[in-house]
């Protein structure tokens, strides 16, 4: 039976890890072999790597690969993605391409507000709290000068702060709901920061306020927290053309395939069950990109999909029509990225992906990103309603395969070639392989 460890965090590096081998592992060495395999050689860089986050035995690698000539606004970019997933960045390189030769990608920033609220307890008159609120906002913003200083030389800092009444949702509860500008940075420490102290400069000055009576005077303060719900922080993309320009395949009829393709995005604004793997593919594109950039996917994976419920149902964040003979596929998402702070100046790759990218604005990456989440629903609602998802993934997904079957690098020459024609299946790789292995011993 495995006891709890006390002081784990406090072992070294060695210790960690001889703990987990001897604990979880039938084979100990073998264990330590595999974790220690993905140590940097270079100790500084791996000193770096180790101070990331807390506990650290190894580094998790995923594939850093990058999508070539995407036109955004009249400018290429060749686009960094860090993703594990087959087939993802050969689609939005297709993609890319594709729209190259049609005026490619534009891109719009819409805003870039982002919001923090102090949700707080409060349990007597409101008109009393509404008049506190209206006495007390010059303080709120007056007590966070020395945090929002620097941004606001920069142009940025704190927009606006409301009190909202939620009484009606739940008990007595109220916040302070404010709005940030933190122009090149995610900005989170930043609001968290401000939002602590508009928290405790409200509490405080009530104590003081004439009008609250002794127990109105005690607001219980509950949290003060950024939002990744930034549905202001926004930017479009769209990508369009003549509907005879959109099929590059002589055999394929550009009118019929424009048409099935705006009614699979019409389903997927209409079914959720649907929505969700629809979104999932935007998601692909997107993640990889905020993924190598250094920025937190987590975050602008909520916020998407908080978006694309915002009218009370999950619907798809893209949408395509045909008007006067013109095919336009278009998409509104909120991303609030940084490429200031946090892991832009520490991760080695990460400054190569925004050098890659021509040190971009928050604004600029804001359209790249975005641009890469498009291009990768085009990529995969083009094989659905074409050839069908699975012959181009699994196609891709064929040098998996055979590295789990221990493939040598003949075998997998031959399996490519033989796999140009057949469909791709494990028990079909499985069995080509089997075959292959026994001509071989055979001869």
């Amino acid at each position: 039976m495995i006891k709890p460890i006390k002081g784990f965090s406090k072992l070294s590096k060695s210790d960690k890890i001889e703990w987990i081998a001897a604990t979880y592992f039938s084979d100990a060495n073998a264990a330590k072999q595999a974790i220690k395999q993905y140590w940097n050689d270079d100790q500084k860089l791996q000193q770096l790597h180790d101070e990331f986050i807390e506990n650290t035995i190894s580094n998790y690698y995923l594939p850093f690969g990058v999508a070539p000539n995407f036109l955004i606004n009249g400018r290429l970019y060749t686009i960094p993605m860090a993703i594990e997933e087959s087939s993802v960045v050969a689609a939005a390189s297709k993609a890319a391409k594709f729209w190259l030769d049609r005026g490619g990608f534009k891109t719009e920033v819409i805003s870039t507000t982002k919001i923090g609220q102090v949700h707080f307890i409060y349990s007597g008159d409101v008109d009393k709290l509404n008049a506190f609120f209206k006495f007390v906002k010059p303080k709120l913003i007056e007590d966070t000068k020395n945090i929002t200083k620097s941004m606001e030389k920069r142009g940025g800092g704190t927009l606006e702060i409301e009190l909202k009444d939620k009484t009606s949702d739940l008990e007595n509860y109220y916040q302070l709901h404010a709005t940030f500008e933190t122009l090149d940075a995610m900005g989170a420490n930043f609001i968290n920061s401000c939002l602590e102290q508009f928290a405790k400069t409200f509490k405080s000055e009530a104590l003081h306020f004439d009008e609250f009576s002794e127990s109105e005077s005690y607001i219980q303060i509950v949290m003060s927290i950024l939002s990744n719900f930034v549905p202001d922080c926004l930017v479009r993309v769209e990508v369009s053309c003549p509907v005879e320009d959109l099929s590059d395949n002589p055999s394929k009829s550009s009118d019929e395939f424009a048409h099935k393709f705006v009614r699979a995005v019409k389903i997927a604004e209409i079914e959720p069950y649907r929505a969700v793997t629809h979104n999932k593919g935007i998601m692909n594109g997107i993640d990889a990109v905020v993924l190598a950039t250094g920025n937190d996917f987590r975050a602008i994976e909520a916020g998407a999909h908080a978006y694309a419920s915002r009218n009370g149902t999950y619907s798809s964040l893209s949408h395509a029509e045909i008007e006067d003979g013109i095919f336009k596929f278009w998409m509104e998402i909120p991303l609030a990225l940084g490429t200031v702070g946090g892991l832009t100046n520490l991760h080695p790759l990460v400054k190569v992906a925004l050098e890659m990218l021509g040190q971009p604005s928050a604004k600029e990456l804001m359209q790249i990103v975005a641009a890469a989440g498009l291009a990768q629903n085009f990529a995969a609602l083009r094989s659905l309603t074409t050839t069908g998802i699975q012959e181009g993934h699994m196609k891709m997904h064929l040098m998996n395969m055979l590295n789990q079957l221990h493939a040598t690098a003949s075998e997998k020459e031959t399996m490519v070639t033989y796999f140009k024609n057949n469909t791709v299946t494990h028990s079909a790789v499985e069995k080509a392989l089997s075959k292959l292995r026994m001509l071989a011993s055979e001869n």
